[in-house]
């Protein structure tokens, strides 16, 4: 996983854990919804959490290519996950940097890993430019990102993760032109993550799913910044994270709702929920002002360039938050076990 957590990012990294078939080698930070050190942080204290030390936590770009960094703190919270307030972890980052774990990790297992980026795609492209063989040396790639011929939601074209690195997004697709279509990149973008909208019943049916005494009620008419009453950890760093995302949402005219996009990537790399994809050229725009950011593809072949991705073109929304509901409420249910009280 390589990740800028983030809100939906850390429902992403919980749901993997929750899946017992799941192996995270291992955990890469990027600098993006909030700065890289606390990323790092924030995934080391959910590892924590869920019961899962061990797995290591490295950091890598602190700094887009070539542009400044810009964070969102508004979206996510000051430390990336809402309201959410969990202990210092035990375990230490990585002595390695991101780039070498990408290197190394795909090098030692070729074919057997699936990358997951769920956030700027700038350590990836650094880690092209090391070994230009990873797209052949991965099992897969699943990338959430972009937005096409769909409104952005960071400027009126551009989506997040491609607007804080366009030229990183644009070095990872350029790669992958002309390989088998097996080996390309499947593309989460706005259009068919935007329709993995969580709402409060959701939050209801996963701590029903964890065991939680109580449900857990994260509704639009309670004061804003309300804290969890569960006993059970998991469901109360998860409900106050999404309060912070729904309250978000509202803010910004869409609902009492939340967009938790890469946990759909999560499931798609997982293998756990259906979707269809079409094949596509795409290239990302770094020169005009006005368009920085946005992807753009060509699914008839006017460019006359082979394809460098496939884009998610349909996906089920209700068999999706099935599945997290599921598998999150399971490892809720084992970490409310553990925790006294619960």
């Amino acid at each position: 996983m390589d990740v800028d957590t983030g809100i939906d990012d850390a429902l992403a990294l919980v749901y993997l854990l929750a899946r017992p078939d799941i192996r995270i080698q291992a955990i890469t930070c990027t600098a993006g919804n909030v700065g890289a050190r606390q990323v790092a942080l924030n995934n080391l204290a959910l590892l924590e959490l869920c019961g899962r030390q061990g797995i290591e936590v490295a950091i890598g770009a602190e700094v887009p290519l070539e542009i400044p960094l810009v964070t969102t703190e508004e979206t996510h919270g000051p430390q990336g996950i809402g309201y959410a307030e969990l202990p210092p972890p035990v375990q230490q980052i990585s002595a390695r940097h991101a780039v070498d774990v990408w290197v190394e990790e795909v090098r030692a297992h070729p074919g057997e890993i699936t990358g997951l980026v769920t956030g700027p795609l700038t350590n990836f492209a650094l880690a092209l430019r090391r070994e230009p063989e990873l797209p052949r040396l991965l099992k897969g790639l699943v990338i959430m990102g972009g937005s096409y011929y769909y409104q952005g939601n960071t400027t009126p074209t551009a989506e997040w993760n491609t607007s804080v690195d366009p030229h990183a997004a644009k070095e990872v697709f350029a790669a992958y032109r002309g390989l088998p279509e097996d080996k390309l990149p499947i593309v989460c973008a706005l259009e068919t993550t935007e329709r993995i909208e969580m709402q409060p019943e959701h939050l209801r049916r996963l701590s029903e799913a964890a065991g939680a005494p109580e449900p857990e009620l994260v509704l639009p008419e309670q004061p804003e910044g309300l804290r969890s009453p569960s006993g059970n950890p998991l469901v109360a760093c998860l409900s106050d994270a999404l309060r912070f995302y729904f309250e978000f949402h509202r803010l910004y005219d869409q609902g009492y709702v939340a967009h938790v996009h890469d946990a759909f990537a999560a499931c798609v790399a997982a293998g756990r929920t259906p979707f269809t994809t079409r094949p596509a050229t795409v290239d990302v725009e770094t020169d005009s002002p006005l368009l920085i950011g946005t992807t753009v593809a060509d699914f008839r072949g006017l460019w006359g360039l082979p394809p460098n991705a496939r884009i998610v073109s349909d996906n089920n929304p209700e068999h999706c938050f099935d599945e997290l509901i599921s598998s999150i409420g399971a490892l809720g249910r084992a970490v409310g076990a553990r925790s006294p009280g619960t």
